[in-house]
């Protein structure tokens, strides 16, 4: 089986197009992304999963999706319940920290239940960020809370639910997307906090965190640090932060290199989080012609990206025997669910 290349992809539909095949087959992702467009019934989406393994030849590659529950749920009834925001878990540990932290766990293991069930190994949980007044709702009701301590507590009892089924988390947006103004999705967020403030508040989930498998970069310029580029895009946030300061050495990838926040075409894009030292390029949206501007651009995994990748795939682990339905019926006793 020849070697992974430095990205992770999407596709356009419910399956496979013989294009599609074609180029993973030739291309050689290291892993895939679902987002709701290739979401149709269970059968359907088993079958897709398997069809993206089958076509690289891996029956083992990474599938990953955003299933974090309220607005970012991928996943919706009647495959699988609604799931309460990430605001919601941090109202009840507010009330008593023993049982948020029960909560947290109890959604981390039910996604689990639900997408090992389709073949999805890797859920881009937990959010680690922690937003300040007046931010923008891009994050918004996701976040956890709004002091690092309960972000930190929240997204690891999350992280180890997940782990506990079989899956693995990763964590976003490093080295923190809580001060945006803007939607990252359209604009490039500018971060003008000092670097004390940052490190007393933005960095430290990410700093409890750091020995996790997996993270996703934020598309934000923090003019402290690298005025000139976002995070994504800059060595020195890589190097010096992501790296050094936060010490997280675990497999790195990009937020999807199609937003807006980030400047040139896809080439461009793709060789600038290379560049920036990121180990994957992320590219969700299943457009051939933006795959392969991606896939001529990014290298065979080798060196330090290789052994990131290598130290993820073993960091799965099989799956506990807990029981599902004793578990989801005290998880919606918590909750008034949609």
């Amino acid at each position: 089986m020849s070697e992974s290349k430095a990205f992770i992809s999407g596709c356009k539909s419910l399956s496979l197009t013989a294009e599609e095949r074609r180029f993973f087959d030739g291309e050689r992702p290291w892993g895939f992304i679902l987002f709701g467009r290739n979401i149709g019934e269970e059968n359907q989406i088993s079958d897709l999963v398997a069809a993206l393994r089958d076509s690289i030849g891996n029956p083992n590659a990474a599938v990953l999706i955003d299933q974090e529950g309220g607005r970012v749920q991928r996943i919706r009834p009647p495959l699988v319940q609604q799931y309460p925001n990430g605001a919601a878990i941090g109202e009840i540990y507010r009330r008593d920290r023993e049982q948020g932290l029960r909560a947290a766990w109890l959604m981390g293991r039910l996604h689990a239940f639900d997408l090992m069930r389709f073949g999805i190994t890797v859920d881009c949980l937990p959010v680690l960020d922690v937003p300040v007044p007046g931010s923008h709702d891009v994050i918004g009701n996701r976040a956890y809370g709004h002091d690092p301590e309960t972000v930190t507590a929240i997204g690891r009892s999350i992280s180890e639910g997940l782990k506990a089924g079989g899956m693995l988390p990763v964590m976003k947006h490093m080295p923190g997307h809580g001060r945006t103004f803007v939607d990252s999705h359209h604009k490039l967020p500018v971060v003008e906090a000092g670097l004390e403030e940052l490190q007393r508040t933005d960095f430290l989930p990410f700093i409890a965190m750091k020995d996790e498998a997996m993270a996703m970069s934020a598309h934000m310029v923090f003019t402290a640090i690298d005025p000139d580029n976002p995070a994504t895009t800059s060595p020195k946030v890589v190097g010096e932060i992501i790296r050094g300061h936060i010490g997280f050495d675990g497999l790195l990838m990009s937020d999807d290199v199609s937003m807006n926040a980030l400047a040139g075409d896809m080439a461009a894009r793709a060789r600038g989080i290379i560049g920036a030292g990121l180990d994957l390029v992320l590219h969700c949206h299943g457009i051939m012609e933006e795959m392969r501007a991606v896939a001529d651009v990014v290298p065979v995994l080798s060196g330090d990206r290789l052994r990131r990748a290598r130290a993820a795939e073993a960091a799965f682990r099989k799956p506990d025997n807990a029981d599902q339905d004793a578990l989801r019926a005290e998880f919606n006793a918590m909750f008034v669910l949609a």
